[in-house]
């Protein structure tokens, strides 16, 4: 882990009782997500997939993790106090972004190929 940290942002635990490796590993990375106990394996579904979706569209990882936690209350699942979100000491989830959606000035969109 350590070798390659310099590149990870975000670790995701997405196993039951994983909340421990996800404190031990932001020593080395920005961000952790984990679980407190098990989680079935619905809710493993319905949170991974939310919370990737979300930090695909360029959500900050706290957004994202907070819109996957209302996934699961959507669905009617209620292990939305299973994961939890760790950081490192002095970084704030709320402005770590992993992934930037491109400017919409100068962009190359699907819309503009096609003219």
């Amino acid at each position: 882990m350590l070798a390659g940290s310099g590149e990870i942002q975000l670790v995701f635990f997405n196993t039951c009782f994983s909340h421990t490796q996800a404190e031990a590993v932001v020593k080395h990375v920005n961000a952790a997500v984990g679980m407190t106990v098990e989680i079935g394996d619905d809710a493993a579904r319905v949170f991974a997939a939310q919370f990737y979706s979300s930090v695909g569209f360029g959500h900050s990882v706290k957004r994202a993790f907070e819109q996957a936690k209302a996934a699961l209350m959507l669905e009617g699942i209620p292990e939305e106090n299973t994961p939890v979100l760790k950081t490192a000491a002095g970084v704030d989830a709320e402005s770590l972004v992993l992934v930037r959606p491109p400017s919409e000035k100068g962009s190359d969109t699907l819309a503009e190929s096609i003219e």
